[in-house]
């Protein structure tokens, strides 16, 4: 089966009739002070997400497959509640995603590139500790490195967001129940620098290590911890693996990693509690790579629908979905026909421009942009781009030559339709919705922090 086509319907079937929306105010209190609702918890993060994405996703859903993304569904069936969420670190208007993840993981603001750890230096206790101290069964899913800011600000405290080696031997002794992802250089002997045998040492720690998606599926031993490294880096965007039958068998889609995850830790009679990032958006809003951005965030939803159908079935788990920042702010300006482009897209940028093995001539880059994406940009502006390769002036945040990128986008904003306001996070405030018990007592703007004791209290969890 195709990656594109594990899930070809919206979510569908909710148990749970129409809601009110918002909870009533109660003070200056953001979240109601409520009595244990939930026995689970998904968190779901789309890395980045400004709301022009989730848009514009719905939006291609609807006029490619003729349904809408099943976020969105949750607004129009008023299945579930939706507010605004504000995004701040401790330092600034503008969060990174270790200090995003840090506001909802250990119920502080801390600066960003921290992980749980206040400018003083003193330690937040992560939230999956808390739960798994609790009896319940935890643990991380990711698009990106496993050792990646947004699941780390759920798991561990680190002063540095960047040391991912150090990260991964910290998750080691937690023996968290289900940890997948990509990342596999922070446990080869080879790629790290003290050249400890990282996966050997999880083995050897008790885990079942997980390299490829057969060896996933296969999963079901849950009396051991799992560890799922799927490649190095991050995951493939997933509009590259739709054309690629090879990294569709070597790696999990976000959805059937959730899906196998939920297999997995439901097993547990006390509940369980786990994070789902959907981290490749945020890297392709920093690259202002529209094929990119909008794919992952339909592999995204298709994850969400995997939560939604389990929770409306389940009926003792809350869903939660949120971003933990803006990027980018892109948006659609052009017309239809322009956007219909999307439809035909078989690869993203960076397939475009980091796969290439030498600079190609205008006519060579012109034939691979119609290619990948369906359309034939002009001599003039192959040449512009040309002019860019090679540029060091420049770096962006996952990308090599932010200068090519940035101009790659503006050519392309003619042939799509498609803009975009900067190529970093943005302080905007972002989009929250819940599904399942407690979600009513949703006010209509929450502050980041607010959601870790929200969650320990739907639970009954300590506050430890």
């Amino acid at each position: 089966m195709k990656r594109r086509d594990f899930f070809t319907n919206s979510a569908a079937g909710l148990a749970i009739g129409p809601l009110s929306l918002f909870g009533k105010q109660n003070g200056h209190n953001t979240l109601s002070k409520v009595k244990q609702g939930a026995k689970n918890i998904i968190f779901m993060v789309s890395d980045g997400m400004s709301t022009g994405t989730l848009n514009m996703a719905d939006l291609l859903l609807k006029r490619k497959h003729g349904r809408e993304s099943s976020w969105m569904k949750l607004y129009t069936e008023q299945t579930g509640h939706r507010a605004f969420m504000e995004t701040s670190s401790s330092n600034a208007l503008v969060t990174d995603s270790a200090a995003g993840s840090s506001a909802w993981g250990g119920g502080k603001k801390v600066p960003n590139g921290n992980l749980n750890v206040n400018a003083d230096g003193s330690f937040n206790k992560p939230i999956l500790q808390k739960f798994k101290e609790a009896g319940k069964s935890v643990g991380c899913v990711t698009s990106v490195t496993i050792t990646h800011a947004t699941p780390a600000g759920f798991c561990i405290n680190n002063k540095s967001r960047g040391d991912e080696s150090e990260i991964a031997a910290q998750y080691l002794d937690l023996k968290f129940d289900v940890m997948m992802g990509g990342g596999a250089e922070f446990f080869l002997t080879e790629k790290r620098k003290d050249k400890t045998d990282l996966f050997g040492a999880y083995e050897k720690a008790g885990y079942n290590v997980a390299r490829d998606r057969n060896a996933m599926i296969a999963l079901s031993d849950v009396s051991k911890p799992i560890l799922g490294i799927f490649c190095e880096g991050a995951l493939p965007y997933s509009l590259d693996t739709f054309e690629n039958s090879e990294l569709q068998k070597a790696v999990p889609s976000l959805a059937e990693m959730t899906s196998k995850t939920l297999e997995l830790v439901s097993k547990n009679k006390k509940g369980f509690a786990i994070q789902i990032e959907g981290g490749k958006v945020d890297w392709a809003a920093h690259s202002n790579d529209a094929g990119g951005l909008l794919y992952d965030q339909i592999a995204f939803d298709e994850a969400i629908k995997v939560a939604l159908d389990f929770a409306a079935k389940d009926k003792e788990t809350l869903v939660i979905i949120t971003t933990d920042h803006g990027n980018a702010n892109p948006g659609l300006f052009g017309g239809d026909k322009q956007f219909d482009l999307l439809q035909k897209f078989k690869h993203t940028n960076n397939w475009i421009l980091g796969d290439l093995k030498e600079i190609p001539s205008p006519s060579q880059l012109i034939e691979r942009i119609e290619f990948a994406q369906g359309y034939a940009i002009k001599t003039a502006e192959a040449e512009r781009l040309l002019a860019l390769f090679g540029s060091k002036n420049e770096h962006g945040l996952y990308i090599t030559n932010k200068p090519l990128f940035r101009e790659l986008a503006s050519i392309q904003t003619r042939y799509t339709g498609i803009g975009w306001a900067g190529m970093d996070h943005s302080a905007d405030y972002v989009e929250l919705a819940m599904f399942g018990p407690g979600s009513e007592h949703l006010k209509p703007f929450v502050k980041n922090t607010d959601l870790h004791n929200w969650m320990l209290d739907m639970t009954g969890t300590a506050k430890v």
